[in-house]
Formats: C-alpha cells, structure tokens, sequence
C-alpha cells in the first residue's frame, strides 16, 4: 500500500473564519465540501470540520485522514494486518473512503481520489 500523505483533522467552532488563517499559514486555497451536515475545508494538510457536535464527537475519534493510491489495496492489505473495517471502502466527492480500527485501538480514515 502507498501512503501518499496525511491531513490532520481540526474540528473548529466557525469554519469561515478559521479558513483565512489556515489558508495564509499553509499558503493554499480552501477546498470546501459538505458531509452529513459537517461542513470541511481542506486546506494543505488540514482538515478543518465544523458542525453539529453529535457528528464532530464521531470525527474526533479519527487520528488522521491518509491518503493513499488505492483503498481496495488498504483495505485488503488493513483486514490482513488485523485492523477492523468500521465503514466503506465508500465513494466521496473526492474519491473513495473507509474507516479502519488498528489493532491498538487508533481510528484512521484512509482515502484515494479514485472515481
């Protein structure tokens, strides 16, 4: 499995007025998109969420985003390692996605920006 990069996941009270300074910090423009009623930014390599905080309690469980060139490949290769497949592998607007619980307990969400 190729591990392309990681984004760290924020979780703020006002996404739009957290976005200026995380734009001007990673010197990249903010990719908005909506999810189950959070909305996101992805800007370099934060992931800034807002919403309700039923569903932001859930996404705090999540170490990390990873991306990677395949899910299928992460997840063949995660249930053979042990980990536990909690979600997906799922499409997104961006790609595909899955949720998967190591075997010490660590929740990641590893993505592909696969069709």
């Amino acid at each position: 499995m190729e591990i392309l990069g990681a984004s760290l996941r924020i979780c703020v009270d006002d996404l739009d007025s957290a976005i200026p300074f995380y734009e001007r910090l990673s010197g990249g423009t903010a990719l908005r998109f909506e999810r189950g009623g959070v909305r996101v930014a992805a800007i370099g390599s934060f992931l800034l969420m807002s919403g309700p905080e039923a569903e932001l309690e859930v996404l705090r469980k999540v170490a990390a985003t990873i991306a990677v060139k395949d899910v299928a490949e992460a997840h063949r290769l995660l249930t053979a390692l042990g980990a536990r497949i909690i979600a997906g592998p799922v499409p997104t607007p961006a790609g595909r996605n899955l949720l998967a619980m190591h075997p010490d307990g660590s929740v990641f969400e590893y993505v592909d920006q696969s069709g």
